[in-house]
């Protein structure tokens, strides 16, 4: 059990880092039982299925995410373990809630570091109200602040990861993308590098997903599969695009020598167009909802600031990629070479912006 502890502890450091000393030792605990008591919740997703009352919809979802886990490791060269072949039923919306913060006039994020896995771009509670507590703290200390609710997590491959429930709530080809996205995270983990970190999962699950729904689309001639992820696809793609764009609006009037009142009168003139140019868009998409949550509260640079750790490198990985022959291990090999370079210098080779 000590060993286990300790080791939770290292994992935990995906969820964020070190502060005071009291408050560090309070934060760690959360973690270590959060994770743990995420874990002692877990079963084998085989005896799972030999449950005589499981409902037929989790059913289906499970033996799917069982295809989709084993094509991972066959097909996508993602690590053969125990990760997501156990089911963790959680009862909760989310299995974490991240903190990402950043200044009033800025959208560089907030950092926390850690002794093993170095520094990240958010703080991860296995409780909502302990995220929001620890949110409200951020703000009175004149930070902008987004708490988001997270599906799954990866313990970098300390622990063999269980699929939690709340994946089995997504649409079929989401619940594979996001198998992939945390098992990339066992292939490669750069310290102090969220924006490379997750953009190279980002890349590796929408390699993955399209390989995955091509394979299942020949076994079963099923298509509605391929059609309702190409539906949120776009979506996502039309939603990343129209936050960017507003991105890098403020970037300009942050970087500029204007006053900073005339700089918040300007920023107030940018979220209130992405408001109203997010309505058109949700109109466009008949009605579609998925994303009105991201609005919720308000937009902050803290919203903004999180989008480019996911996304923003993402166009540089998939080119490496095609460069490779579109081989997956070539590709692996390359961006474990990349990622001994400097920062910067892989920065300009993905493309990121200054």
């Amino acid at each position: 059990m000590i060993r286990a502890a300790l080791l939770a502890l290292g994992a935990a450091a995906l969820l964020a880092g070190c502060a005071a000393p009291l408050e560090g030792v309070s934060y760690y605990w959360q973690s270590v039982r959060g994770h743990l008591a995420l874990m002692h919740s877990a079963e084998p997703i085989a005896e799972v299925l030999q449950e005589p009352g499981l409902s037929p919809v989790l059913r289906a979802k499970l033996e799917l995410a069982g295809e989709a886990r084993t094509f991972a490791s066959a097909q996508l060269a993602l690590p053969d373990n125990g990760s997501y072949r156990s089911l963790a039923r959680i009862g909760r919306p989310y299995v974490v809630w991240n903190v990402f913060a950043a200044p009033e006039l800025s959208l560089r994020l907030e950092r926390w570091c850690f002794p093993i896995v170095g520094c990240v771009s958010y703080r991860g509670y296995f409780k909502r109200e302990d995220a929001e507590r620890y949110a409200e703290r951020l703000r009175e200390g004149g930070l902008e602040v987004q708490v988001a609710g997270v599906p799954a997590y990866s313990t970098l491959g300390w622990f063999d990861d269980p699929l939690p429930d709340t994946l089995t709530r997504y649409p079929d080809g989401e619940m594979a993308r996001l198998i992939f996205h945390e098992l990339a995270h066992q292939v490669l983990y750069v310290k102090n590098d969220s924006r490379f970190n997750e953009s190279f999962a980002t890349a590796v699950e929408q390699i993955g997903v399209k390989r995955w729904l091509a394979a299942y689309e020949q076994r079963t001639g099923d298509l509605k599969v391929r059609s309702g992820y190409q539906v949120f696809a776009e979506r996502r793609r039309e939603f990343i695009a129209l936050l960017r764009r507003h991105r890098a609006q403020l970037e300009q009037i942050y970087d500029s020598d204007i006053a900073d009142a005339h700089k918040r009168v300007r920023k107030a003139a940018v979220l209130a167009a992405l408001q109203r140019e997010y309505g058109e868009l949700r109109a466009s998409w008949g009605g579609f909802a998925g994303y009105d949550r991201w609005f919720a509260g308000g937009v902050t640079n803290a919203h903004l600031g999180s989008v480019v750790e996911y996304h923003e490198l993402v166009p540089g990985f998939l080119r490496l990629f095609a460069a490779q022959g579109d081989s997956l291990a070539r590709f692996y090999a390359a961006v474990r070479d990349l990622a001994e370079l400097p920062r910067a210098q892989r920065d300009q080779l993905l493309g990121a912006t200054p």
